[in-house]
């Protein structure tokens, strides 16, 4: 018979596969994949590691708050935080004009540090002036406003600095206090701390001042230093001539329900008895509302209705106090409408605001 070639086999003996038949060798894994999933798996891990630590953190806080109210105190002065850090406070020309800068020592073993900023209108006399020059200058009859910063910062911070300039260019002189413990102010901060040296410090300009009307300005913490003190010195029969409250609460425990911080803990168990009850433990009280109910100085308050940081209706009930005190005085309440967008502190920015200071001043 004649030969016959296997089928399917080319010339070297090889099979041959068709199209239909073709064979694929099997595919592997790659490597990537078992990479990525154990990656992401290390990342849940850190994740929930991460959670739990904040969690660990949040029950924590409450605790140790209440073991150690002085930790609360730091949060209500937080006077650690020397913002802006590049200013010299002992060099305020760098950022306002016609200013100078001085100690006073309201208590032994304490300075505090002041800028004294004169009016706008004095500004180019005041050029290489001398410290018995701006004490002199304090008598010239232009009325003069003691500004008594909030928490944290220094002197220097902008907006605070932003409000010294519109206020010289209305045409007063602005004295502008780090409390002790502040900035570059020596000791530490108290509630009868602060007070002290802005009862200081109106004395001091006081006896400088030859007449002129010297009115005591508070902003949000600022404020219950300011009644403090005008309290104080209503007591030693010497009552400010005018308070101006910018961004007021009623107390410093209603303040600290509703500020942000508090804000994150209004849910946690205890939360009066953990943070608001433990202000009084840290001997810090602010009663704003308590003491307008005595001050028989003229009051204007100044609050933004879209302050986050202090609600518009603190400032409401605070006048409405005033309003019911058993003395008759000027009381007046300027709210500034949500729209404007001055929050907590840009009240400054408002064109009408000398009007208003001006108006509440002449009508004393």
């Amino acid at each position: 018979m004649k030969r016959r070639d296997p089928p399917n086999k080319g010339a070297t003996g090889r099979p041959l596969h068709g199209r239909g038949s073709e064979t694929k060798s099997p595919t592997k894994q790659p490597h990537f994949s078992k990479n990525k999933k154990r990656s992401s798996s290390w990342w849940l891990t850190g994740l929930k590691i991460f959670g739990l630590c904040l969690l660990v953190v949040y029950i924590t806080v409450p605790f140790i708050i209440r073991l150690f109210p002085v930790l609360l105190a730091k949060v209500v002065y937080l006077n650690m935080v020397k913002v802006p850090f590049f200013v010299d406070t002992r060099q305020p020309g760098e950022i306002l004009n016609h200013t100078t800068s001085f100690y006073l020592a309201p208590e032994e073993g304490i300075t505090v540090g002041v800028w004294h900023t004169v009016p706008t209108s004095r500004g180019e006399e005041a050029k290489g002036k001398d410290q018995s020059w701006y004490e002199a200058a304090l008598s010239d009859e232009n009325p003069v406003i003691i500004y008594l910063h909030g928490n944290g910062g220094t002197r220097a911070v902008d907006h605070r600095v932003q409000l010294m300039k519109v206020l010289s260019a209305s045409g007063f002189h602005v004295l502008a206090i780090d409390y002790r413990g502040f900035a570059d102010s020596t000791g530490e901060p108290s509630e009868e701390g602060v007070t002290e040296d802005s009862v200081y410090l109106y004395q001091w300009v006081k006896a400088r001042s030859r007449g002129s009307p010297v009115c005591l300005w508070g902003h949000s913490l600022g404020t219950g230093i300011a009644t403090n003190a005008a309290k104080r010195l209503q007591e030693r029969g010497d009552a400010p001539d005018a308070v101006i409250l910018e961004a007021p609460y009623t107390n410093i425990r209603e303040a600290g329900a509703y500020h942000p911080f508090g804000k994150i803990y209004h849910m946690f168990p205890g939360f009066q008895y953990f943070f608001l009850d433990t202000f009084a433990l840290s001997n810090n009280v602010f009663p704003n509302d308590e003491n307008v109910k005595v001050l028989s100085s003229p009051l204007l308050i100044l609050h933004a209705e879209d302050d986050q940081v202090v609600p518009s209706s603190l400032a409401k009930k605070l006048h409405e106090t005033a309003l019911m005190a058993p003395h008759s005085r000027q009381v007046k309440l300027v709210l500034f409408p949500a729209a404007l967008g001055y929050k907590h502190k840009f009240i400054y920015k408002d064109p009408k605001l000398p009007g208003i200071i001006w108006n509440f001043l002449n009508s004393i």
